[in-house]
């Protein structure tokens, strides 16, 4: 009988910091590194409208029997209507997914079977795990410029340059909002003049929507989604829950295509089921039966927009303090971006010296999370960056 033998697997950096981060007993050790949002005391809480959903459906759930391949359609519909709202002459095929990743392999998976020598492009910087996700599952893949570290700067134009080259049928993977892990995000002239590139080349665009409503706005966040759905015949979009209610290990996430014909629509609605099938079979409930309540019930939607509005406050509020504690030397650019994530133009030595010496823990390309950067906290990690010699 042969060996049972397995190569020894490539340590995620993310998870492994973690775990550097928990073993670590100095006490003045600040977590930028995980991307999860914090309050002020270094918490992620669970959201009061979640808790009150929760407590309701505790008492009125009658059943844990299968939802089937593409999980609660009634949640998959009340999302999509916060995104799109029935957008003219289209047609929106739609499954509930574990997680915003789940979305993500399932149009990876739809997107291969319909062009399957294609190449998908992805631009750089980007979060770690979409090249992984999406040639696990066979796409050939390209990339593209999408934002310089060292000029804290979009290369927008460089972007457009090289997604010219393109062949019709490629896909275009594409951040909606608070840009993972640069936090530079598209204005809405760039998002209108990607937008006629991606239709002029019959591109596909993968719209990958993480982080809606920790920007400007629910609305306002949805504004380079929406703007592709309008150019593009077909759109595919991945959504997560897990940022803007809070529900990071329930998994709540789905998968839509925005479709310029009916009957488009409904062969990719049971092609996502088909590809669950293959995968995990069928979606967890909890945590989207929590989302539907809130975005169903006006008064839970309401205390939900609050609190997300209080997170992006505070957000925002970070950033600037961030930017005037630094301004010696360099930051005030984190200011000027949005969401949980800014890219600092550090070197892999300063980065190693800042865990290994200032216990400060982050990223290995420098992205900190600035929801883990609590006020009392913050001019140590201004001056451990001026300790390793830091400035933009």
């Amino acid at each position: 009988m042969s060996a049972f033998t397995l190569p020894e697997p490539s340590l995620d950096p993310l998870l492994n910091l973690i775990s550097q981060y928990r073993a670590d007993t100095r006490s003045n050790k600040i977590d930028l590194g995980v991307g999860v949002y914090r309050d002020d005391n270094g918490h992620t809480p669970v959201l009061a409208a979640v808790k009150t959903a929760e407590a309701r459906l505790y008492e009125s759930q009658d059943s844990k029997s299968y939802l089937g391949l593409t999980g609660d359609s009634d949640f998959v519909d009340v999302l999509g209507n916060l995104l799109f709202q029935s957008p003219t002459g289209r047609s929106v095929a739609g499954a509930q997914t574990p997680g915003g990743s789940g979305a993500l392999r399932l149009a990876a998976e739809l997107y291969k079977t319909a062009y399957p020598d294609n190449t998908l492009w992805v631009g750089l910087p980007t979060w770690p795990n979409h090249l992984p996700l999406v040639e696990s599952v066979g796409i050939k893949t390209a990339t593209y410029p999408y934002f310089s570290r060292e000029k804290q700067a979009l290369l927008f134009d460089s972007m457009l340059e090289h997604l010219s080259n393109a062949s019709a049928g490629d896909a275009v993977l594409l951040h909606g909002c608070c840009h993972n892990p640069t936090g530079a995000d598209l204005s809405s002239t760039q998002w209108s003049e990607l937008a006629t590139l991606l239709a002029d080349k019959e591109l596909i665009p993968i719209v990958d929507l993480a982080y809606h409503g920790l920007g400007d706005g629910l609305l306002q966040d949805l504004n380079g989604t929406r703007t592709v759905i309008q150019h593009c015949p077909q759109t595919l979009v991945a959504t997560s829950c897990s940022k803007n209610f809070g529900l990071y290990r329930d998994r709540v996430g789905a998968v839509y295509m925005v479709a310029d014909n009916k009957a488009l629509a409904i062969r990719a609605q049971a092609y996502f089921g088909h590809v669950a099938r293959r995968i995990y079979s069928m979606p967890p409930d909890h945590g989207a039966a929590v989302v539907k309540m809130i975005l169903t019930d006006s008064n839970l939607r309401q205390e939900w927009q609050t609190e997300l509005g209080t997170m992006v406050q505070r957000l925002n509020t970070l950033r600037k303090a961030i930017a005037a504690a630094g301004a010696s030397i360099g930051l005030e650019f984190v200011s000027e971006q949005k969401g949980m994530f800014s890219l600092l133009p550090l070197s892999p030595e300063q980065v190693d010296s800042l865990i290994g010496d200032h216990a400060v823990y982050l990223a290995g390309d420098g992205r900190i999370n600035i929801a883990g950067c609590q006020p009392p906290h913050l001019e140590h990690f201004i001056e451990s960056l001026k300790s390793v010699d830091f400035h933009f």
